[in-house]
């Protein structure tokens, strides 16, 4: 088999690589626009983990290219530093510094001498987290937690707001991550995000694609009262059914104001099944707390009236192939998936075992609550209905 010519990459082929990787095409997608295999576009996007290094520019006080052609001349001609210095405007010392250290009068030339500055000039900034160990430490052991780098960065604010050396943007701690060489973050930290890959990507949202078969006297989320929608008053959750392998799966519950979640152990995906799980688990909760509840159009709900019946709970449907309508337990059960990976038989937890799981995602704190957790806001409300 002919082997083809090792090819180099310009800037600005880079910078295609780049813009491409970040509207979420694929590395053999990427390649296939070079004639080339996934792997040569690999080895340059992992070298900065898949985060695009920022673009390096002269300072406007360096001496630029036209300036040391300048110098190179008068070097050639003869003519002293003090003179030379005068013509471009800078201090003597800068002139004569720059001479000693590309070769003196002797060897001096402009083009080497600007290759060298830019060459001399890569000097990356020091991390943050290197810089301040302690820092480091409390953010890997909330990485440890799973809490992601954009709640950790907020709490840090909440729990150090006049402390700006424990003030960390989310960002530096995702680049701590994935670029090694910042020597800041183990690289084993990176299982405990919500996606573990190797490079970091732009997000993908997928939706449902399944057809759904219809639901007798569905009450459509269109009539669901308006301060439902606006999350005004507490009491309403989002719902839907979550797998691990074919045979297996837990009902996820989201409180649409407070964020709060309660994971349900069911045997079975039968709608008889499920409602019976989700009518023993609603008497845990003072009526106050659970008004409404607005699930997906899977048929494991088509039994909704014998739910809404024995619990006076009303219940809602999203529009066919439209989920994102209950959005917050969309996000709850992507967050999930950290715990009940695709594949896995979750048939095995019990369910003080969801249970734990579902204390460790209620003691996150979270951006939209502004970085108090739902447990905080959920107890809360309990109290005052208390």
């Amino acid at each position: 088999m002919k082997q083809r010519r090792r090819i180099y990459y310009t800037e600005s082929q880079k910078a295609v690589m780049w813009e491409r990787w970040r509207k979420g095409e694929s590395l053999q997608q990427i390649a296939q626009m070079f004639d080339r295999n996934h792997s040569s576009v690999q080895g340059i996007l992992s070298e900065t983990g898949g985060i695009q290094p920022a673009q390096r520019h002269r300072s406007r006080l360096a001496l630029t290219l036209a300036e040391r052609e300048e110098i190179s001349r008068s070097v050639v001609s003869g003519d002293s530093i003090v003179s030379v210095a005068n013509r471009l405007g800078r201090a003597p010392s800068t002139v004569s510094r720059e001479i000693k250290r590309n070769g003196g009068s002797q060897d001096y030339r402009a083009n080497r001498a600007d290759q060298l500055a830019w060459d001399r000039a890569r000097r990356p900034k020091t991390c943050k987290l290197v810089d301040n160990r302690p820092l480091a430490r409390l953010v890997a052991s909330k990485l440890e937690l799973q809490w992601s780098p954009e709640q950790i960065a907020g709490w840090l604010k909440h729990a150090y707001p006049v402390n700006e050396d424990y003030h960390v943007s989310h960002e530096t701690i995702y680049r701590s991550l994935y670029i090694q060489a910042r020597g800041a973050l183990k690289k084993e930290l990176l299982e405990h995000l919500r996606r573990s890959r190797a490079m970091r990507r732009s997000r993908h949202h997928t939706m449902k694609t399944e057809t759904h078969g219809r639901i007798r006297d569905a009450v459509s989320i269109s009539e669901r009262p308006a301060a439902v929608e606006d999350r005004a008053i507490p009491g309403h959750w989002e719902g839907d059914l979550l797998f691990g392998d074919a045979s297996s799966q837990i009902a996820t519950l989201v409180e649409r104001q407070t964020r709060f979640v309660m994971l349900v152990k069911t045997t079975g995906k039968d709608t008889e099944t499920v409602v019976n799980a989700l009518i023993n688990h609603a008497v845990k909760l003072p009526q106050e707390l659970y008004k409404s509840l607005t699930w997906d159009r899977g048929k494991e709900l088509a039994g909704h009236k014998r739910f809404t019946v024995a619990t006076d709970i009303k219940v809602y449907f999203c529009d066919p192939h439209a989920p994102w309508q209950r959005g917050s337990n969309e996000n709850t059960n992507g967050l999930l998936r950290q715990y009940f990976p695709k594949g896995m038989d979750i048939s095995t937890y019990s369910q003080s075992k969801l249970n734990a799981v579902a204390r460790r995602l209620n003691e996150r704190p979270r951006k939209t609550l502004n970085f108090q957790t739902p447990a905080e806001q959920f107890y809360q409300c309990i109290a005052s209905t208390g």
